[in-house]
């Protein structure tokens, strides 16, 4: 049997997954894509999981797609498998948070992967690109949509028409990640956030983060509607009552997810 292209294990209410093709760079093969998209819709559907890690090796995250297995494909092959397409359209359909903890390369595909996850932390040695440009091509799972709305339109131009990288402390000041640690404790810090949030109402996190992803698709208008509207819908929750009586009677409230 072939060797497993993710590692996956549980820490209390928090799923972890590792990319693992480190001969390869973590590189995105159609194997890795399924395995991965397996494990996640797994973990969406254990009610004994709160958030999932999404996470490499300390030295990379993803060098972006297997560049061999790219290169055999024709237009008509690689519109009709689309795998890249089903990695987007897998990581939008998962309820739970989803925090990408990334050390070293993240780019191309890696790059995009990376910003479909809900948070990302990232070590000191990362390096974030999307240099598809330099292969004749443009990023293919997000790159040109996703980056801009992270970033702004003229750093994720300058990036997508140049292939030029930027390194963590970029990538945080620009807005990409939301920490940045030592290599050697950022894996760390998102088990405890992920703990963190593992400890709330998994409805209303899933009504949040539904909330905040339907602001990227919309206007406005639209958005503060949608936002309204999951707001009431959280009152009919018996853990809106816990929350609410907890509070008021200053005691940790005893979720249900109900």
């Amino acid at each position: 049997m072939s060797e497993s292209t993710i590692l996956v294990e549980r820490i209390e209410k928090i799923g972890i997954i590792r990319l693992n093709r480190p001969k390869n760079l973590n590189a995105l093969s159609s194997a890795l894509i399924e395995e991965l998209l397996s494990a996640l819709r797994i973990f969406d559907k254990d009610p004994a999981i709160g958030a999932i890690i999404l996470t490499g090796s300390e030295k990379v995250f993803c060098a972006g797609a297997d560049i061999k297995e790219q290169r055999e494909l024709s237009f008509v092959r690689a519109y009709n498998t689309n795998y890249l397409r089903n990695l987007n359209d897998g990581l939008l359909g998962v309820h739970k948070p989803v925090i990408g903890v990334i050390n070293g390369y993240a780019i191309g595909g890696g790059c995009e992967l990376a910003m479909m996850c809900d948070i990302l932390y990232a070590g000191e040695n990362a390096v974030f690109g999307q240099p598809e440009i330099k292969l004749g091509t443009i990023p293919g799972a997000g790159g040109t949509q996703r980056l801009i709305r992270a970033i702004g339109k003229s750093k994720a131009m300058h990036m997508i028409l140049t292939g030029d990288t930027i390194n963590a402390s970029e990538a945080e000041s620009s807005g990409l990640v939301a920490k940045v640690l030592p290599v050697n404790e950022v894996f760390e810090a998102a088990v405890e956030t992920a703990r963190k949030i593992a400890g709330f109402s998994a409805p209303v996190t899933a009504m949040a983060k539904e909330a905040v992803n339907e602001a990227e698709e919309v206007g406005l208008k639209s958005g503060l509607h949608f936002e309204s509207r999951l707001y009431h819908s959280s009152f009919s929750l018996a853990d809106h009552v816990e929350g609410f009586g907890a509070f008021l009677e200053k005691r940790t409230p005893q979720w249900i997810n109900e």
